[in-house]
């Protein structure tokens, strides 16, 4: 700066710039603060006094400014000395003090108070006075209430909590969660989603974003995704609450992200699942013997029994009938089909045209392998190219379409009768051990009503 410029003369460059001692911008930040501070000097004099302290108090900075103490003003003047006593007592102490008192209103009232209070050194390293920062005791109980439980719930929740930054990447994740999702809480962090889901990661995101666009749906959703563990996928049911997070500290909401908490409600879900499976298969059961028992002929109660059983079950039905006598252990097991649902779309079953030719099963069929250990014996195809999977059900006499297969041996009076197989397409899961408990209860029924019409054709024969 030119000599001029320092010495407040005119020049080229304009008029002189005024001196700044700094006490404006002073005045700036203490008015700026959240916090109530005042300042007092060595003799305890309020040299400082902050808009947020005139709003507790309604004391405003000329009246406040200048006077020693708060006695005669903002305290009762039975409190005053032990007030001031241990407010002044933080000008010989180290570090920070921290106190409780009541202080007065400008209006007569009365405010429970939290004090920070700290000496100020003066050039020599001797007290110079003490600011004296505070703020309401509910309003700092409920910061401390706000902060304990964003520790607890990101600690010892019950619950998986995940914080889910604008990019929607884990940006702070409690053990449970961590637990949840394979992972350790740090080595989660910043990963995209599908990095950790193998299936279900749209559904979430979708979440996710709605609610940072949208805010919190009003109700917790339900979602199933798998999860990429080190023991393999997993397949959970996750009951999820979504809130929006954003900064207090800006004038316009700006969001930060979403607090995603979640609970593991699959073992319910699956308990819940399975009670309403059983139900409707009862009652199918049940409608069947009603339809079947109106049935003049027995052969037509096998369909309508068949019939029933497709339903939310499987997509095709067969019925293969033993030919030829059965009771030698050495006898090559021929099988006859009796009753076909259609090969394309799923229907009714049909009944096949009277033929003596025995069904091409290769050895090692399910369904001779039904027959032969007089249980019921479960069959999918391999993992691999659509293709295959339909060379697979071809090999097998069955349907093009069908991926999962479940054979159940028909017996009655203690002779086998016959089989019935049950075929499922791509579209659904494979047969698993409560299905084959419901296709023995079916065959149990067609096998009743096969051993009916054997005999009344074997009574018609003579």
């Amino acid at each position: 700066m030119s000599a001029s410029r320092r010495s407040g003369t005119t020049d080229e460059l304009g008029p002189p710039e005024p001196e700044r001692d700094g006490s404006d911008l002073l005045a700036a930040l203490l008015d700026g603060m959240d916090a109530a501070l005042c300042a007092f000097d060595a003799d305890g004099v309020v040299t400082h006094w902050n808009r947020e302290a005139e709003r507790i108090l309604g004391w405003t900075a000329d009246e406040a400014v200048g006077r020693r103490g708060f006695s005669g003003w903002a305290v009762r003047p039975g409190d005053a000395a032990e007030v001031e006593g241990r407010l002044l007592s933080a000008m010989h102490a180290p570090g920070r003090q921290v106190h409780e008192f009541a202080l007065l209103t400008k209006d007569g009232g009365r405010v429970l108070v939290r004090t920070q209070s700290a000496a100020v050194r003066g050039p020599d390293g001797k007290p110079a006075g003490l600011y004296c920062a505070f703020s309401e005791v509910h309003a700092q109980i409920d910061l401390e209430r706000s902060i304990a439980l964003s520790e607890a719930l990101l600690d010892d929740a019950s619950w998986g909590v995940v914080l889910v930054d604008a990019d929607l990447r884990p940006a702070v994740v409690n053990a449970f969660a961590a637990r949840a999702l394979g992972g350790g809480r740090t080595a989660l962090l910043g990963r995209p989603l599908g990095e950790l889901l193998a299936q279900g990661v749209e559904e979430l995101e979708s979440a996710l974003a709605h609610v940072l666009a949208e805010g919190a749906p009003p109700a917790p959703t339900e979602m199933w995704v798998t999860v990429r563990t080190p023991e393999g996928d997993a397949r959970r049911c996750w009951r999820s609450g979504f809130v929006r997070l954003a900064s207090p500290l800006a004038e316009e909401p700006v969001p930060l992200g979403v607090a995603w908490l979640f609970q593991d409600v699959t073992a319910a879900k699956r308990t819940e699942q399975e009670a309403a499976q059983l139900r409707f298969r009862a009652n199918q059961l049940h409608r069947a013997a009603r339809a079947a028992a109106e049935c003049e002929d027995p052969g037509e109660a096998v369909t309508v029994q068949l019939d029933f059983s497709l339903a939310g079950f499987a997509d095709h039905a067969l019925l293969d009938l033993v030919v030829g006598d059965d009771s030698s252990d050495d006898a090559p097991v021929r099988l006859v089909r009796a009753v076909s649902t259609p090969s394309g779309t799923p229907g009714a079953a049909l009944t096949a045209g009277r033929t003596e030719l025995p069904v091409r099963y290769a050895d090692g069929h399910p369904a001779l392998q039904s027959v032969e250990r007089v249980n019921s014996v479960r069959a999918s195809a391999p993992a691999t190219a659509p293709d295959r999977s339909r060379a697979w059900a071809e090999d097998r006499q069955w349907p093009p379409d069908a991926v999962h297969g479940l054979c159940t041996v028909l017996r009655s009076r203690g002779r086998t009768l016959g089989v019935v197989t049950f075929l499922r397409g791509a579209s659904r899961t494979q047969f698993e051990r409560a299905d084959a408990t419901y296709a023995e209860s079916i065959a149990v029924r067609i096998a009743a009503a096969l051993d009916l019409a054997q005999v009344l054709d074997a009574g018609d024969g003579s």
